[in-house]
């Protein structure tokens, strides 16, 4: 058993070799409820959405899975566009801090307009 006490949670994830498949899914489950969230104020359906990407109900699901890392920036682009957003990606200092000593989020991934 691994004693963690007083270790941060990334080095934690750091010593079990997950920390970048954490982050990812992590990411992904925003981008997946910002989606979502846009559909629902637009009541937007998947069938729709698929239709307006031209694509495949599959391939939207896909995009809307938490889980499923492996999206294309441009896919996630494209279904920005459709519900009138824009991707904007920032890569950031690790730890969260920015120059100047302020805290940012670190990385952050937001459809917004």
């Amino acid at each position: 058993m691994n004693d963690h006490s007083g270790s941060t949670f990334d080095s934690f994830l750091e010593e079990e070799g997950i920390r970048e498949e954490v982050e990812a899914v992590a990411v992904k489950r925003i981008l997946a409820w910002q989606l979502e969230q846009a559909m629902k104020q637009q009541q937007k359906t998947k069938r729709a959405m698929a239709r307006e990407l031209r694509t495949s109900r599959s391939q939207l699901d896909r995009l809307l899975d938490p889980q499923n890392t492996a999206v294309t920036i441009d896919t996630v682009t494209r279904a920005a566009r459709v519900l009138g957003k824009r991707l904007v990606l920032r890569i950031a200092e690790p730890g969260g801090m920015k120059k100047g000593g302020r805290t940012g989020k670190g990385r952050r991934l937001a459809a917004r307009r």
